[in-house]
């Protein structure tokens, strides 16, 4: 937001320069981010002298070039060639002498100096309007009134130039107070005022205005709720034209374009007051009946900006006697409404609306505008009549409008300013020092709150209503602390705190541990945004008022996230992908449903490339590995099943009691395809509610390492194709001896030398008796066992 010093100054006065005010804004939190000098013409028309062309003949080396002799006062006579058309001996003219800075539009410069041009000495330049900012005409060289303008004067002297300071300042979106130069200024004083510095500011108020006779304009408010407060005034007879030069100044200053006086003074109380005008031409309003409402969904209107536009019927509508549509209230005036050079009549609306009906009706058609800026987070309801009587005033002055009749009110419930009570104990607390109580009544009256009633170790406050962000008794405290100053408050020498240890029942002791194990293994933790586009809408949670149709659905799974910092990634040559994410993902079935998973995804290398080993790419079997690694840590026997999922090629889920605890599997190729990535990824997902279930019903607990050495058998049997090792394996798992403690597959054979049909799985089992050193009697009997069962089940052969 940018404030213009000179204009600040119409509201405080102050001796201080514009850094050191710029200085205590950033002490009270409106972060000054820089200070730009501003000038009404660029350059400030420095260096530019009257001259008067004493001779001019054709340049002799070219036709288009004259040389002149040019009388600058003080008997000094410069030789200038000139490529004008219409330069002749005898005119006044501005000549910009050699050290002169010539400024273009966009502020660039370049510096007149003593040169030759084809063969001749030129000492200057003499001026068209264009070059020195006073307009955009290129025709020729300037020609002056000889009766007006003095040979050898600053051509300055002849022009009132504005130069200004303008402050830029980073608003936070709480600070609705201070989005204009009043309340900047009601800000500033406050801090000056209790802190010894000289400063005058006094409130704005209504002024009283003339009218004339009697008009037959009428207001309806439909909804309250919508339009708590609307105030409208007939103004007559209005002159439309170009502002006067010191208003132009004012928009000038911070980058607003001056449009003509009536457009202009809305906007300088916009920015001034902080109060939004509009202006309507009052002979284009049916019936002379101005509607505050809505409108049928599906409703067209055309906008100031040429667009037409749907309207949803949830917003906030201006509309004439006949329900037609004249601007989108607090956002955006119509095409066919619009104060034009022929507007005789305006109807000048000044009101409060409801904050969030106009922030939904600004993002759903992606509009942007000062207003609704300032709509969205709340203006002050009671500086609604003090901004319109302002605005009259000006457009009597400046336009020569005569205000008709009594001005139209609807407000039939006052907005009433926030009761809250402040305890001292409780400031000290915070601040962590005392500050004297009188102090503290004095901060709160610069602050316009007003004390009701003392009461034991604290007061009664009323703040007023254009603090809308100041309704709780820490926002109080913050607000006194501000003023009191933030550098008064001494930092402490030692700093205690008690660390918080996480137990089993904690998911987020979980989750470090999971996110601490996977860093060790070589992931990055990413973070990706829950808003997103989707392509099947199945299921999908849709936003009411997206931001844009990139983010008008919350994410339905985390895959397509880790699939965008996959590409982005190999778009920059890093195609090793180790990646995780924590997240919540959403769907809406027969009522919505919110959970919460851990999310992996490997691509690429499993391995760099070097001289020990040639380069290994990452695989299916390489992800299942990094899962069952954090499962271990949740003590749980789980069921792998293949799983039918349109992201995956192949994929399998990991279930408990019949519920699905992890699905993980290799990423279609449409995916990929859909996200421009040409090499493999695989991706697991993890259910981390129920995972917490999990393990809190079976604590994992440590024990000695036994004392015996466990004993290896291996067998290798003849299956059928159809048979997976999950199965084999829970076969294995369901043996009654108590000595099998591990099984593994560490071999598959398909092929040449195997009866059609076959393969050949090779598994390790680890036998252990922690009591005494197993005898190969009962080695052999578990064996035997595991044999039997898997012929029973399985009709499988023991091989060699």
């Amino acid at each position: 937001m940018k404030i213009s010093n000179n204009w600040l100054k119409d509201f405080i006065k102050t001796e201080l320069k514009t850094e050191r005010i710029g200085e205590f804004l950033t002490d009270i939190g409106l972060e000054v981010e820089g200070i730009e000098k501003f000038e009404s013409i660029k350059g400030s028309l420095e260096g530019i002298v009257v001259g008067k062309v004493l001779t001019y003949e054709k340049h002799p080396n070219a036709d288009k070039l004259k040389k002149t002799t040019v009388d600058v006062g003080n008997g000094k006579i410069l030789n200038i060639v000139c490529g004008a058309p219409n330069v002749e001996a005898g005119q006044t003219v501005p000549v910009a002498v050699v050290g002169t800075k010539i400024y273009d539009k966009t502020g660039n410069f370049f510096e007149i100096k003593e040169a030759k041009i084809r063969g001749e000495v030129s000492q200057g330049m003499i001026c068209a309007e264009d070059e020195l900012g006073l307009s955009d005409d290129h025709g020729g060289i300037m020609i002056l009134d000889e009766e007006k303008f003095e040979v050898g004067k600053n051509f300055a002297d002849y022009f009132e130039i504005a130069n200004d300071e303008v402050i830029e300042i980073g608003l936070t979106p709480n600070r609705t107070d201070a989005m204009s130069h009043y309340g900047v200024a009601r800000d500033l004083h406050a801090y000056l005022s209790t802190n010894k510095q000289k400063s005058e500011f006094e409130k704005v108020s209504s002024v009283v205005l003339s009218n004339e006779g009697t008009h037959d304009f009428s207001l309806i408010v439909e909804d309250p709720e919508l339009c708590p407060r609307y105030i409208g005034a007939v103004i007559e007879d209005v002159k439309v034209a170009d502002s006067p030069a010191w208003l132009k100044d004012r928009l000038k200053a911070i980058g607003l374009s001056p449009i003509n006086n009536i457009v202009d003074i809305t906007n300088y109380i916009l920015h001034g007051f902080g109060q939004p005008l509009h202006a309507f031409d009052g002979d284009k309003i049916a019936d002379k009946t101005v509607k505050v409402g809505t409108v049928k969904q599906g409703t067209k209107f055309t906008t100031l900006d040429g667009v037409e536009r749907t309207l949803n019927g949830s917003e906030i509508i201006i509309k004439d006697g006949k329900d037609n549509p004249m601007c989108i209230a607090g956002v955006f005036g119509g095409a066919n409404s619009g104060v034009s050079g022929e507007t005789k009549t305006i109807f000048l609306e000044s009101a409060y609306f409801n904050p969030v009906a106009v922030r939904k009706g600004a993002k759903f058609h992606g509009l942007n505008t000062d207003a609704s800026f300032r709509f969205e987070r709340g203006v002050d309801p009671n500086i609604t009549r003090t901004a319109i009587t302002h605005a009259i005033k000006l457009i009597q002055e400046l336009a020569e409008g005569k205000l008709v009749g009594d001005l139209l009110e609807e407000y039939p419930k006052k907005i009433e300013d926030n009761y809250v009570i402040i305890r001292f104990s409780k400031i000290e607390q915070i601040l962590g020092t005392k500050i004297h109580r009188e102090k503290v009544k004095e901060i709160l009256k610069a602050l316009d709150i007003q004390v009701l009633n003392e009461i034991q170790n604290g007061l009664e406050i009323s703040v007023p209503a254009y603090r809308a962000d100041v309704t709780r008794e820490i926002d109080v405290i913050e607000e006194i602390l501000r003023i009191y100053g933030y550098n008064k408050i001494d930092a402490p020498q030692k700093i205690s705190f008690t660390p918080v240890k996480l137990n089993a029942k904690d998911q987020d002791e979980l989750e470090n541990s999971w996110a601490r194990t996977l860093q060790a293994l070589g992931f990055n933790e990413v973070m990706n945004n829950s808003l997103t586009s989707v392509k099947d809408e199945t299921n999908a949670v849709k936003l009411l008022n997206p931001l844009s149709n990139d983010l008008a659905f919350m994410r339905k799974s985390l895959l397509e996230g880790l699939l965008q910092n996959t590409i982005y990634n190999i778009n920059r040559k890093n195609q090793d992908i180790k990646f995780f994410e924590f997240g919540k993902i959403y769907h809406k079935k027969e009522k919505y449903e919110e959970r919460k998973q851990l999310a992996i995804l490997v691509s690429g290398r499993e391995v760099a490339e070097n001289w020990l080993q040639p380069k290994s790419a990452t695989s299916f079997y390489n992800l299942k590995a990094y899962v069952k690694v954090l499962l271990e840590k949740l003590v749980i026997d789980f069921k792998e099943t293949a799983l039918n999922d349109e992201r995956f090629s192949d994929a399998l889920s990991y279930e408990v009691d019949g519920k699905t605890l992890v699905r993980i599997g290799k990423v279609s190729t449409q995916m990929l395809k859909d996200f421009d990535i040409d090499q493999e990824c695989f991706y697991a997902e993890i259910e981390l509610e129920f995972a917490q279930k999990l393990r809190a019903e079976n604590e994992l607990k440590f024990k000695d390492i036994p004392k015996f050495n466990k004993i290896r058998r291996d067998l290798a049997l003849l299956i059928d194709k159809t048979i997976n090792y999950e199965d084999l394996y829970q076969v294995a798992k369901k043996n009654k001896s108590p000595y099998i403690k591990n099984i593994n597959l560490f071999d598959v054979y398909e092929g040449k030398n195997l009866p059609e049909g076959k393969k050949s799985y090779a598994m390790s089992f680890e036998l252990l008796n922690e009591e005494k050193t197993l005898e190969e009697k009962e080695i052999t009997s578990v064996m035997d066992s595991l044999v039997k069962s898997f012929q029973k089940e399985f009709n499988a052969e023991l091989r060699g």
